[in-house]
């Protein structure tokens, strides 16, 4: 059973080819930003990205027809449960028009559907764990202002991806333990993960939770507000300076932690002193977490492209190995293989298949 998994980033389209669970194919086609830059829309991009699609798997011998399975990324929907997805009309009016935002990841699920209709295969396109993932306990909802709830998006299907694998080794249900996920790449998600559901966790794309490689995370609101209406910049360049540029990057210029780490080896106390503010941060948000599961924590999980850092991961557990002593690191992620996997486990009936 072949199976195309289409994960579509700002800067990149990533396309994996799987035969059940082995992986025959997989791609990231960087994408230049003056390039990107000449789309009006994320909607825009549709034409192009898919082509790229089809030229890779022509490529590598593959016809479209010969796919059984479409999968794609979720995006900015409607806030749901945690699942897996049969895409239909309704999901793709909801990410053509960006309910909850403009995205890249809105077209992930609009591809493999467009795709499977091409072949007739519309009811085989699915996605699993968007980005708008709404477990939260209620009371973790309120945000101290009526107009504004704290349901935001953040990296689901990795925050549970890793939560069952968790689970799978230590020979535990996930649906039984109490555990801290940490997601650190270019946003920053940590989520208190209870007998099954993540109750809590911060907007990682809507300005809370700790500052990363490229966003602002949590402001002092006032203060926010003061630059809102100070004249000196646009909605547009307030909301790059929020998402995009902010966090490290504003601080430093960079985006890309390797380069922070040459900065610190070179002297640069500036740098160092942003990275340990950024672990900080992070601790700051797990122990908030521990809070959200009353100090009942079987495991805090470490996991993104951040965790191959060992001076981020060592500043991390020196300040939350109070909470337990079982800190465990999952370098990296695998949205591809999660996304494929999800797909596959619903159809052998270990997890539920949904119509959105």
């Amino acid at each position: 059973m072949y199976i195309l998994v289409i994960n579509p980033g700002s800067t990149s389209t990533k396309i994996a080819v799987y035969n059940n669970r082995t992986q025959l194919i997989y791609r990231t086609f960087n994408h230049d930003e003056k390039e990107m830059a000449a789309f009006s829309t994320i909607l825009d991009q549709k034409a192009f990205r898919k082509q790229i699609i089809l030229d890779i798997l022509q490529e590598h011998g593959f016809r479209l027809n010969d796919i059984d399975i479409f999968i794609g990324r979720g995006g900015l929907v409607r806030h749901l449960q945690s699942g897996v997805y049969r895409i239909n009309d309704d999901y793709i009016h909801d990410a053509s028009v960006g309910l909850n935002g403009e995205h890249a990841s809105n077209l992930g699920a609009i591809l493999a559907w467009e795709l499977a209709r091409a072949v007739n295969k519309q009811e085989m396109a699915y996605t699993v764990d968007p980005v708008v993932v709404d477990e939260y306990d209620p009371i973790a909802k309120i945000s101290g202002m009526p107009e504004i709830s704290r349901v935001g998006a953040f990296h689901a299907l990795n925050q549970k991806a890793v939560a069952h694998r968790y689970a799978t080794e230590t020979n535990r249900p996930y649906s039984t333990l109490k555990l801290i996920v940490a997601h650190l790449g270019g946003g920053i998600s940590v989520g208190a993960h209870r007998e099954g559901r993540i109750v809590d966790v911060n907007s990682a794309l809507g300005g809370d939770g700790p500052f990363s490689p490229e966003r602002a995370g949590r402001l002092p609101s006032y203060e926010l507000l003061k630059l809102c209406f100070s004249g000196q910049y646009t909605y547009a360049q307030l909301k790059k300076k929020l998402i995009g540029e902010g966090g490290v990057y504003g601080y430093l210029g960079t985006k890309d932690i390797r380069d922070v780490e040459q900065q610190i080896m070179d002297g640069n106390k500036n740098a160092q002193d942003i990275l340990e503010a950024m672990a900080y941060q992070i601790a700051k948000e797990i122990a908030s977490c521990a809070a959200v599961l009353e100090g009942w924590v079987d495991a805090i999980i470490i996991t993104g492209g951040i965790a191959y850092n060992r001076r981020i991961v060592e500043l991390i557990r020196q300040r939350v190995s109070f909470i337990t002593s079982e800190i465990v690191v999952y370098p990296g992620e695998d949205e591809m293989f999660a996304l494929a996997d999800g797909v596959l486990a619903a159809m052998e009936g270990q997890r539920e298949l949904v119509e959105y």
